[in-house]
């Protein structure tokens, strides 16, 4: 649940109060992230129409009844005479969005009592809104909702406990893993890999073609596993929904000596400024003595690599389901750069240049070597060492951390069929 805010307040979180009241019907402003006068009036008419205290701060009540407008869905019990056509115009969808998410029911014959799963008629993920720990859980919710042929499982907790998600698609054989955001100040990434999942599911539902493919026949040939945020207490931390607690006041704490990187924007590191791509150990010893030397000795905002490998929760927790999982590949998304890296020291695994180049050509992004003072103790360095399959960086974007969300629309369209390929590449 999002923290309480109220008149003044500002931040990512403040930016989904905004989306809920206008999905609901009550806000016609910009979804800007400031708590104004047309914030406050919107959530004063909102809880007067709920019956709750209408004192215009958003608290767990407010939060609670504006769920269904941040997760997608609503659950109706079914009465004498209900029928999908008459419930989609009721709940303004469509009735093959209730047939997808209720495959359980014959809709000729609805048994009065039960439950139904009513999507919403929106699409989930949205190009305009940062990202926050609360968002994502509540996409991630609303996506199994609608789509109960993808599976929605916990791999783990971050250090202030919030859930590590991970969404998978298919029954193939071959299994393959996104992530995103395992540094904070990079989470444009997230939405990058929701916004994949949901087509793809939608297209799944309509039978469909996706990113020039056939949806039925990837989600046959291949199971997607998917991160899509695996450092929440820190992205939350440079999107502004953590703002206060021992959390923000630790994170500040450690910021203050290093003057030099901005505070939050320039935060990648976990909330107890561990850099969790330095944390896997492939080479980290290298890497611990490269950020030493370059003055990253303690926790910092970015480049400490721990006191030991897998120590943070975040990246321990990830290590774990790779093992589990045992991946035929990863690609791990990252800004800024609009580069591929694709090896680990001289480790060429069999088919990774061949896929690495079809990821080039389709993005245009050119594969590269890590640059040296990077190329030690990260995900994709450790999943080659371990396995010898093909693991990729993908550095989207171009520019400052974190890149500006009017950015998303041009790298989503060169990263979907870049992912779809991904998925689809035949391992050799």
């Amino acid at each position: 649940m999002p923290e309480t805010i109220r008149f003044g307040s500002r931040g990512s979180d403040v930016s989904l109060l905004q989306l809920g009241l206008s999905r609901a019907g009550y806000y016609q402003g910009a979804l800007d992230g400031i708590f104004g006068g047309q914030t406050r009036e919107a959530l004063l008419e909102f809880q007067r129409a709920e019956g709750i205290r209408a004192d215009g701060i958003a608290g767990e009540e407010s939060w609670e009844r504006l769920a269904p407008w941040l997760m997608g869905y609503t659950v109706v019990k079914i009465a004498p005479g209900d029928t999908y056509r008459a419930l989609a115009e009721e709940y303004g969808t469509v009735v093959e969005a209730i047939r997808t998410a209720n495959p359980a029911y014959n809709e000729e014959n609805l048994p009065v009592g039960g439950e139904l799963v009513i999507p919403l008629g929106f699409q989930l993920v949205r190009e305009d809104i940062p990202v926050s720990s609360y968002y994502v859980s509540a996409i991630a919710c609303g996506l199994v909702a609608r789509y109960p042929f993808m599976d929605k499982g916990e791999y783990g907790r971050s250090v202030q406990g919030k859930p590590l998600y991970n969404l998978s698609l298919g029954t193939g054989k071959r299994k393959v893993h996104i992530g995103a955001s395992i540094h904070a100040n990079e989470w444009i990434t997230s939405l990058l890999v929701l916004k994949y999942l949901e087509e793809y599911a939608m297209a799944l539902a309509c039978d469909g073609e996706f990113a020039g493919v056939r949806a039925r026949e990837l989600y046959r040939e291949c199971r997607l596993v998917a991160t899509p945020l695996q450092n929440p207490d820190g992205v939350d931390l440079v999107t502004g929904a953590l703002r206060e607690g021992r959390g923000f006041m630790m994170a500040r704490r450690i910021a203050a000596s290093y003057p030099g990187i901005p505070f939050p924007s320039g935060w990648k590191a976990n909330i107890q400024g561990i850099d969790l791509n330095l944390q896997f150990p492939a080479g980290w010893e290298r890497a611990r003595a490269i950020k030493y030397a370059q003055g990253f000795r303690s926790p910092a905002p970015r480049d400490f690599v721990g006191f030991s490998p897998l120590e943070a929760p975040e990246a321990r927790s990830l290590a774990e389901l790779t093992r589990r999982e045992d991946f035929a590949r990863v690609m791990a998304y990252h800004t800024q750069g609009n580069v591929i890296y694709w090896q680990f020291g001289d480790r060429e695994p069999e088919g990774a240049r061949r896929i690495g180049e079809g990821l080039s050509s389709i993005t245009g992004y050119p594969l590269e070597e890590t640059p040296a003072v990077s190329a030690n103790a990260g995900y994709k360095d450790w999943f080659i060492q371990t396995w010898n399959r093909p693991g990729y960086t993908m550095e989207v974007g171009m520019g400052q951390n974190p890149l500006p969300l009017g950015d998303f629309p041009a790298i989503y369209e060169v990263n979907k069929p870049a992912m779809a390929y991904f998925m689809g590449a035949r391992d050799a």
